[in-house]
């Protein structure tokens, strides 16, 4: 373990779908070593998705699918950890970020749930493991979200012009990028989580996503059904502002599959077009239009969304993080890396001008794996 040390950050969107696995050297500029998406085991992603609607659930049942989930995390750490040619001794840390299943900023008392049990990643792995990052924030009175924004800055922040990046993943989260230095950012609605439970809904179960926006791109958007659904209440908030499931989720379904006299691609085609409709009316919360668009996210594997966005956002410079150096798919794992380095280092990685907490904070839980005593030694070390 040196002065730029590796840590692997573990993502698994909304969508249940899949976990986003990357290994990243701690660098004045941080560099991916090495990243894949593994399948997230086919027996848990319905159980996850009904765990995350709303209404009455079994402790039980939740309990389980913390430590299973938390046995597929370390199966695809180690798998990583393999392909990449390392050993697990040369990681340092492992950020997790979870599941999510509730989150609640708006409740009589504000909270957040992810699993993903830390404990069993950290004993099958032997690396400690960093979790648990949006709580912290709440109990400063924050949203919890969206957190990435401040790995943002250092990744994609320009000194010559502003820059907005686009997550698309299943919730869509906007970050603004000043380039005098300003940073501020808030989830704007759905991404891909509406879209992937209509495909679901018209598929019977069959399909997960409308696979390169074929169906959407075969319709009509249906206008008053677009005209209904932008009437959210959470659309017209001012930011700090974050969502989830519980929002955008079976209510919102219900909205589109019930709409009369249309087809399934008129359906899909409005689904898609309310995700872009969110993110390009969302511009108005900040003071100036972004000169410069960089998305990321599974949404970028969207064609026909990818390009109703570069449309509405027009003339913006519109690209995806790839051409910087870092892969679309991989963002948000490499942002909870940088969190969870800067946990260990006991500094701030949450920005209370983003979540609307009292104070920057510094989020995030330490389970000690195997190496946890080499890691004291180390930490003092770290440059960066």
């Amino acid at each position: 373990m040196n002065k730029h040390p590796l840590f692997i950050g573990i993502m698994s969107g909304t969508s249940c779908d899949g976990i986003d696995v990357a290994i990243v050297r701690m660098n004045e500029k941080p560099e991916i070593v090495h990243f894949c998406e593994y399948p997230l085991p086919a027996e848990l992603h319905e159980p996850l998705l009904r765990l995350a609607a709303p209404g009455i659930n079994e402790i039980d049942t939740m309990g389980e699918l913390d430590v299973l989930l938390g046995q597929a995390f370390a199966d695809a750490v180690l798998k990583s950890i393999a392909d990449a040619g390392l050993q697990a001794s040369s990681i340092a840390a492992i950020a997790c970020h979870g599941q999510t299943i509730r989150h609640r900023p708006a409740a009589r008392h504000p909270f957040t749930l992810q699993i993903g049990n830390a404990a069993v990643l950290a004993e099958k792995t032997g690396i400690t493991v960093v979790s648990d990052f949006r709580s912290r924030d709440m109990a400063a009175g924050g949203e919890g979200a969206p957190l990435v924004p401040f790995a943002h800055r250092q990744l994609f922040a320009s000194a010559t012009q502003n820059t907005a990046v686009l997550n698309i993943g299943g919730i869509a989260n906007i970050t603004w990028l000043g380039k005098d230095g300003e940073t501020t950012g808030f989830d704007c609605g759905p991404g891909n989580m509406l879209m992937d439970a209509l495909m679901l809904e018209l598929s019977d179960g069959r399909n997960g996503y409308d696979a390169d926006g074929e169906l959407a791109a075969s319709g009509e958007i249906c206008e008053a059904l677009l005209e209904a659904l932008m009437q959210h209440p959470f659309l017209q908030r001012r930011p700090p502002k974050s969502t989830g499931r519980e929002e955008f989720g079976v209510d919102m379904l219900a909205t589109i599959t019930a709409w009369p006299q249309l087809s399934d691609a008129d359906r899909m085609a409005t689904a898609a077009a309310f995700t872009v409709r969110c993110i390009a009316d969302a511009v108005r919360f900040f003071d100036d239009k972004p000169q410069r668009w960089l998305v990321c996210g599974g949404g970028v594997c969207n064609r026909h969304l990818l390009a109703g966005i570069k449309a509405q956002l027009a003339p913006a410079s519109i690209a995806t993080t790839d051409e910087t150096g870092i892969p679309a798919q991989a963002v948000e794992a490499v942002s909870f890396a940088m969190l969870a380095y800067r946990t260990l280092r006991g500094q701030h990685n949450t920005l209370s001008a983003v979540t609307g907490a009292n104070r920057d904070v510094c989020g995030g839980l330490i389970t000690p794996g195997g190496n946890w005593p080499q890691l004291l030694q180390h930490i003092p070390t770290w440059t960066r």
